[in-house]
């Protein structure tokens, strides 16, 4: 698998993460095979969240693997926090953020976290609590390195104001089908839809600071509406993504992740299947470089213009 540096750390990833959100639907030979497949692939950084499953696909994952310390440095565990379901609110507080940190590594049964992301921004947030709190757990040896998710270009620079450790990782919401954040880079002082900068150019942001951008639902249009592959609301992507899917002989699935690989961003894609044979594909992208003009081709055929 090819590796791209994480962020300003020396941290070197796979381009492809896999994100264990669906865990919960597997059994726990399953989740074995699952994993043990993943890395097969050279695929050994997992995305997690306390949330999911309401903390069940942490402690379905921690039973899927070797339980030995030379096992976990082989893998990269990555974890996120701050949402809160259960009171329907965001929560940055330092007594939340230290609470959340030691709930996960208890259900990963695990010492440390590679990297804590900070899981959508929290309105009420005072960067000084989540300064100290990632002081503590840097200090601690809990948590190596830090990131957010959903953040645009103020926030991160506000939360960095108090905050020394670098911010090596934004989540953000991106396929060809939701591409606003490379859009609006597009049609800059256009009066039209696409010229709406609803993210504070943090595309740009993330570029100019070495933050690694995460893509999650790379295969989703809307706000998990449904995927765009093999649907019949986007007949004209699908007909281009067959085309050069053809061309590389390898599945539309590959196609729509070396979409992404393809921007200049280094970019980092979140998966988040638990079908393998669809696994395996996402993983074939990082082998796939498609050429400037197949790259437009794909972003004019969503719907997507050029000024």
């Amino acid at each position: 698998m090819r590796t791209i540096r994480l962020g300003t750390s020396t941290l070197e990833v796979p381009v492809i993460a896999v994100g264990c959100m669906r865990m919960k639907s597997l059994s726990k030979s399953g989740a074995e095979y699952f994993v043990q497949t993943a890395l097969e692939e050279g695929a050994n950084f997992f995305d997690h969240a306390d949330i999911y499953g309401g903390g069940t696909c942490e402690e379905i994952f921690a039973d899927a693997v070797p339980r030995n310390d030379d096992f976990r440095e082989k893998i990269i565990l990555q974890s996120k926090c701050g949402i809160r379901k259960d009171l329907g609110m965001f929560d940055f507080s330092k007594e939340y953020i230290l609470e959340s940190v030691d709930g996960i590594l208890r259900r990963l049964k695990t010492d440390y976290l590679d990297i804590l992301l900070l899981h959508r921004p929290d309105a009420l947030v005072e960067p000084e609590e989540v300064a100290d709190a990632f002081d503590i757990l840097e200090s601690s040896g809990k948590v190596r390195h830090f990131g957010v998710c959903n953040q645009n270009p103020m926030q991160i620079q506000l939360l960095q104001k108090s905050v020394k450790q670098p911010i090596v990782a934004n989540q953000l919401q991106l396929s060809i089908t939701n591409a606003n954040m490379i859009s609006n880079g597009i049609n800059v002082n256009m009066e039209n839809e696409s010229a709406v900068n609803r993210d504070g150019s943090v595309l740009d942001f993330c570029r100019l600071n070495d933050i690694t951008i995460q893509p999650w639902s790379p295969f989703q249009y809307g706000f998990f509406e449904g995927v765009f592959l093999g649907n019949e609301k986007f007949p004209e992507l699908n007909q281009k993504i067959d085309e050069i899917a053809a061309k590389y002989e390898v599945s539309t699935t590959t196609i729509a992740i070396a979409w992404l690989l393809r921007h200049p961003a280094k970019m980092q894609p979140i998966t988040g299947t638990m079908n393998l044979d669809r696994l395996k594909d996402c993983c074939k992208a990082a082998n796939v470089y498609l050429t400037r003009q197949e790259w437009y081709e794909i972003y004019r055929a969503a719907g997507n213009i050029l000024p």
